[in-house]
């Protein structure tokens, strides 16, 4: 008892003389450590008595927590003059210039593919997903584009192994699939954003890899004025209320009838302009009412199902929506580029 009295008396004196937190730390390992001389003491119960060994064992934790708050409240005194000196000694000078960061903004493809998907889930359409690696019949031969095909050259495709496996050259694969998984039994109303591939010369306006957003829908009594009202409200969404809407003619493998989709010129205002080249018309995608061929090869009764189909490109949409000329715009990490967009566009 008279060594852990003493010991105490110790402790107390040394910590009124330290003026330094490294001596702080060593005074606390010589009387608290593994090896101190507190610690040393434990070894001692067990050379007492039983009746000895609850009274030493009391006052030896006693002692314990003395000499730990004696050291924190050496410690926080110690820290606090520390930092009083340091801001007495130490100024910051409030009048020189802040440090500008540059700030990107949100990516320009993915808010363009934000807003295309909320104005169709407003419409009850499911957003679906797919592979970027899929199996030639899903990319071509459900599709109503057998092997041979010339289309098949014009897709140009990333044949990964014997012609059967390939990274996807549109996201119509993905309709395929959800048709399939139906088991041509239920309606389907679905878009399908996403990358696709093509061997391609990347230039201003052309990318080996690029984002299409396609949709279908599928059900009874679906007729070519159902795809003109869905498209008008997708272009007036985007291009404002103001913005009308045509189809051209043409012609797909998987569509029949097929259109080329028009908005009409939100430059000029049909007047004709460098951007319409002059027409008054701005083609933004292809469409047309689902092939009977596709239908019934997904597993759905053509005589008893229709439906139509559709496709845009994201980059066009944001290279004609926000005036971009050059489509690597979108895949380069320089800020630069993107000081041009006001953040607010983006918000």
């Amino acid at each position: 008892m008279n060594d852990l009295e003493q010991i105490l008396i110790e402790l107390k004196e040394k910590v009124e003389k330290i003026n330094d937190l490294n001596e702080l730390n060593n005074l606390k390992v010589e009387y608290l450590g593994k090896k101190g001389n507190i610690s040393l003491l434990s070894s001692e119960i067990g050379k007492l008595q039983a009746d000895e060994k609850k009274t030493f064992g009391a006052e030896l934790n006693k002692v314990k927590t003395e000499a730990t708050a004696l050291l924190d409240e050496k410690r926080v005194f110690l820290e606090n003059k520390k930092l009083e000196e340091k801001l007495k000694n130490e100024k910051i000078d409030i009048s020189l210039p802040a440090t500008t960061i540059p700030v990107g903004s949100p990516n320009i493809l993915e808010k363009i593919i934000e807003e295309v998907e909320e104005v169709f889930m407003s419409m009850g359409y499911d957003v679906v997903d797919g592979p970027e690696v899929e199996e030639d019949r899903y990319n071509f031969e459900l599709l109503n584009i057998p092997k041979g095909h010339p289309a098949r050259d014009a897709q140009d495709t990333f044949y990964i192994k014997d012609e059967e496996i390939l990274l996807r050259s549109q996201t119509s694969p993905v309709q395929v699939r959800t048709m399939l998984s139906k088991k041509g039994d239920e309606p389907i109303r679905m878009i399908c954003p996403g990358k696709t591939y093509r061997r391609d010369d990347d230039d201003a306006t052309h990318s080996h890899q690029f984002m299409q957003i396609e949709g279908l829908l599928v059900d009874k009594d679906i007729s070519l004025s159902d795809l003109k009202g869905t498209f008008d409200t997708i272009a007036k969404s985007l291009f404002g209320e103001e913005c009308k809407t045509r189809f051209r003619p043409s012609y797909y493998q998987f569509t029949e009838p097929s259109v080329e989709t028009d908005i009409s010129c939100f430059k000029c205002k049909g007047e004709g302009c460098n951007l319409c080249k002059n027409t008054g018309w701005i083609t933004v995608s292809g469409a047309g009412m689902v092939h009977p061929n596709v239908l019934r090869n997904c597993g759905y009764d053509p005589s008893v199902w229709t439906g139509f189909a559709f496709g845009f490109g994201a980059e066009r949409l944001a290279m004609l929506k926000y005036g971009i000329n050059d489509i690597r715009t979108f895949y380069n990490t320089d800020l630069r580029e993107l000081k041009d967009f006001d953040r607010k566009d983006f918000e």
